[in-house]
């Protein structure tokens, strides 16, 4: 395995997984890649496909955004029933990419088009604090030498990644 460079990128996704599990950033970090045979993972993309379907991605190089409206709101299309930590701090992360672009950002939603309903994240010093904080945290998890510990068994479900944590208990 190759070890990642800590100056490298920080996107979206490595944000999500950071919040989800670390262990599973840190995998994803190295190249591991299960989630291409993932039926949940294969879902959210068709939900994400054929929900909002008037929008465009908005594409920064190291993350892609689901779509950004006038004034300047990330807008980010989840799959699952229920809000996440994860989702918010992913658009807050997705608002802190923005501003470093100049762009006046003014706050973000996560939508939930399966349940209907949406989840406001605001964007202000304290948001953005946390976005630079969870950017180092990845780093930091991306550059550690070995896996973070893993969650406990009952935290996994749905995890793509649940096989190589598991796999041999």
């Amino acid at each position: 395995m190759t070890v990642p460079d800590p100056a490298a990128s920080v996107g979206g996704v490595h944000i999500k997984y950071l919040h989800h599990c670390p262990r599973q950033l840190w995998l994803y970090g190295q190249g591991y890649r299960p989630e291409q045979r993932s039926d949940l993972v294969a879902f959210g993309e068709v939900v994400d496909a054929t929900t909002f379907t008037r929008r465009r991605d908005v594409d920064l190089g190291e993350a892609k955004i689901d779509w950004v409206t006038a004034g300047a709101v990330v807008h980010e299309t989840k799959s699952s029933r229920s809000s996440s930590p994860a989702h918010a701090a992913q658009v807050r992360h997705y608002c802190l990419l923005l501003e470093r672009r100049g762009v006046a950002v003014r706050g973000g939603t996560v939508h939930y088009p399966l349940i209907r309903r949406t989840v406001n994240v605001p964007w202000d010093a304290d948001a953005r604090s946390e976005a630079e904080e969870s950017e180092g945290r990845a780093r930091a998890t991306l550059a550690a030498a070995g896996p973070p510990d893993r969650l406990k068994r009952s935290e996994c479900r749905g995890c793509s990644y649940v096989d190589y944590c598991w796999g041999d208990t």
